[in-house]
């Protein structure tokens, strides 16, 4: 199997064509078109539906409904986001409150109802409908409407026993004719500049609509909050985790080889042969409470980690595995500790899961650093289906990942393969 991820199978990209007035004007006049098919009857429809679900959430029906209208009002405007960074060059956020999975139709439809961007989005559509049309629209007919001028001067104006009006020209016979020409000449220059114009006039439009500056900054204070929360959670767990060790094992095995070492006191002169076996098993108590209290440290912050970085550690956590795995590392300089380590810990989570639920006999793990980004991609040949839920090891890890703003990504559909992918912000010295 290929796997298309994997850093050493770097992308070949194709040259970029050249950009030319006459190709930039084509794609907005296409573009724009395209756009004023979508946007009228697109926002026609969601809005009339949204309108008509929300009016009958009072009666009950808008209850089941609605979830249904709002999710395709969001795949709507997050198609309209794609196409207003792929064409226009304009990121608007997409800053919709997470909802939980198993969450009924009555909470999914309030928890809807009280997001600000539902709000947003619903004030979109009747500007969408009305002027982004009309911006799309003009992106296409200040493109075409001079090769009317042409088209009249090449001989369409005998097609009228009346004069005919092509903008300002009144046009009855060719020196008219010719007249249109020039005037449709002037304004195809004109639409070299306008018509790309009109449509970044219509992305901008989008994105000051659809995007907010405060509710975007709300947002973000929202997510730092729970990140926070989720960050005290965690090390609180992680601290009772290593306090529940080290009372259960090491210090355990310190008290029964302190005891065993009172017996053997005693023991001495009355039965060395005894005193000899319980030294003995005081030897192997402390041997296991050393090799108890090195785990703990390695769950803690591994030695390998603090000193030869994320790629080693990762190495070396694959070595430990009862699984083939690979794993290519192209990283030029090391991230922050807190980066690394949660990094680290991210991956080994990861590949736990691989290998306890997947049934995959081989994995293949990736990482990098590009664009400001430190990326890691898991991949195994598994029977995929994987899930983020509540509950699960990719829920703790997304949560571990938010602390750094950091974000993970599943694709494991039924059969396989399972590609887990994060993204942490970082920079590396």
């Amino acid at each position: 199997m290929s796997i298309e991820t994997k850093s050493g199978t770097r992308r070949t990209r194709t040259p970029e064509r050249v950009r030319t007035p006459v190709r930039d004007l084509a794609l907005s006049a296409l573009r724009g078109l395209a756009l004023a098919f979508v946007s009228l009857p697109g926002a026609v429809l969601c809005f009339c539906l949204t309108l008509v679900s929300v009016a009958l959430v009072p009666i009950g029906v808008g209850i089941v409904t609605t979830p249904w209208v709002l999710t395709g009002v969001r795949m709507f405007a997050d198609w309209r986001r794609l196409l207003a960074a792929e064409w226009g060059g304009v990121r608007i956020p997409r800053a919709y409150r997470p909802l939980p999975e198993d969450a009924n139709p009555w909470a999914r439809t309030f928890g809807m109802l009280r997001d600000p961007a539902t709000w947003r989005d619903f004030r979109w559509l009747p500007v969408d409908m009305t002027a982004g049309f009309v911006t799309a629209l003009m992106a296409f007919v200040l493109a075409v409407y001079p090769l009317e001028g042409f088209v009249i001067a090449a001989g369409l104006w005998r097609a009228w026993d009346d004069t005919y009006w092509y903008g300002f020209v009144p046009v009855s016979d060719q020196i008219t004719g010719v007249y249109a020409a020039a005037l449709g000449a002037v304004l195809l220059v004109a639409a070299f500049r306008l018509s790309p114009l009109m449509l970044a006039a219509h992305f901008r439009l989008t994105g000051a609509v659809l995007g907010s500056g405060q509710t975007e900054l709300a947002e973000r204070v929202r997510v730092l909050t729970e990140t926070r929360r989720d960050a005290v959670d965690t090390s609180a767990a992680e601290l009772r985790r290593i306090e529940r060790d080290l009372h259960d094992g090491a210090q355990a095995r310190l008290v029964a080889m302190g005891m065993d070492l009172g017996t053997i006191e005693a023991l001495m002169e009355k039965d060395p042969a005894k005193a000899r076996e319980l030294l003995a098993q005081a030897r192997r108590s402390s041997a296991d409470a050393l090799t108890e209290l090195r785990e703990l440290v390695r769950g803690i912050h591994p030695p390998v980690l603090a000193e030869r970085g994320l790629g080693d550690a990762v190495r070396a956590l694959a070595l430990r595995l009862p699984v083939t795995v690979e794993v290519e590392v192209d990283l030029p300089g090391r991230a922050e500790a807190p980066v690394e380590s949660a990094a680290y810990f991210a991956v080994s989570e990861v590949l736990t899961n691989a290998v306890k639920h997947s049934g995959a006999d081989r994995i293949w793990v990736d990482v990098h650093h590009d664009a400001g980004l430190l990326r890691v991609s898991v991949t195994d040949n598994g029977k995929g289906g994987a899930v983020i839920g509540a509950g699960s090891g990719l829920a703790g890890v997304e949560r571990r990942l938010g602390t750094f703003d950091g974000v993970l990504a599943v694709s494991s559909p039924a059969g396989g393969p399972t590609m887990v992918t994060m993204e942490i912000p970082c920079a590396l010295s």
